[in-house]
C-alpha cells in the first residue's frame, strides 16, 4: 500500500526482455536502497513492482506481461525518469491517499497552463475511468496523489483537471510532462469499491 507521497525520481539505467516479460533496473537519486529488501514492494510511476535484485545501488524489477499490457513500461528508455515510493509502514504519516499501485488505465495531457504560483493540468481519460473521477476527490497520476479540481464528460473521454504548487512540480515527473504525454491514471480505491457493491446489488 502506498499514499501517493513521492519520494525520490530515479533514473531507468537499463531495460531487457526476458522471455516476453521485461526486467527493468532503476538508479535512485536520493532513496536509501538500504530500505529496499527483495521482495519490496516499490511503487514505480505509479505501478507495484516487486524488487527482484539490489546491485551497486540500482534496484531491479520483473514487469509481467500483464502489466506491460496495461502500462507504458514497455515504452520507457533508459535516461528517463519515473517517480519512486516505498511501501508504507504502520507507523508512516498518511499524506496523501490510499493507493495499491495498480493502473487502471492511462490519461493524457491535453492542456497546461499557469495558476498563480501553480500549474492547472487538464488530462484525459477513457469513459471506463468517468464514474471514478469526481470534483475535490482524489486521483494518482504516475504514482503522485493529487486532488481533482473539476471534472467534464464527454460521450467519449472524461476530462479533468488538478493543480500542481511549485513542490510537487519540483520533485516529481509531473513537472516535465508536455501536451500529449500520457500518465499511468489510478482512480480511489475507495471509489472502485463502492462501484462494485453498486454494480453486485
Amino acid at each position: 500500500m502506498f499514499t501517493g507521497i513521492v519520494q525520490d525520481v530515479g533514473t531507468i539505467e537499463s531495460l531487457a526482455s526476458r522471455e516476453g516479460d521485461l526486467v527493468i533496473g532503476i538508479r535512485p537519486s536520493a532513496l536509501d536502497t538500504t530500505l529496499v529488501k527483495l521482495g519490496d514492494s516499490v511503487a514505480v510511476a505509479g505501478v507495484c513492482l516487486t524488487a527482484v535484485s539490489i546491485e551497486s545501488g540500482c534496484l531491479f524489477f520483473d514487469v509481467s506481461k500483464e502489466t506491460l499490457s496495461r502500462t507504458l513500461l514497455g515504452n520507457w528508455q533508459p535516461g528517463q525518469g519515473a517517480n519512486l515510493e516505498l511501501a508504507m509502514g504502520a507507523q508512516d504519516r498518511f499524506g496523501g491517499h490510499l493507493v495499491s499501485g495498480h493502473v487502471d488505465g492511462l490519461a493524457t495531457l491535453i492542456e497546461s497552463e499557469a495558476s498563480a504560483r501553480s500549474t492547472r493540468m487538464r488530462f484525459a481519460g477513457s469513459r471506463e475511468v468517468a464514474a471514478f473521477i469526481a470534483e475535490k476527490g482524489s486521483v494518482t497520476l504516475d504514482g503522485v496523489s493529487l486532488t481533482v479540481n473539476n471534472v467534464m464528460d464527454t460521450q467519449a473521454e472524461v476530462v479533468f483537471d488538478v493543480n500542481l504548487v511549485p513542490h510537487t512540480l519540483g520533485v516529481t515527473t509531473l513537472g516535465r510532462l508536455t501536451t500529449e504525454d500520457s500518465v499511468h491514471l489510478e482512480v480511489d480505491m475507495v471509489a472502485r469499491y463502492l462501484e462494485r457493491m453498486q454494480e453486485c446489488r
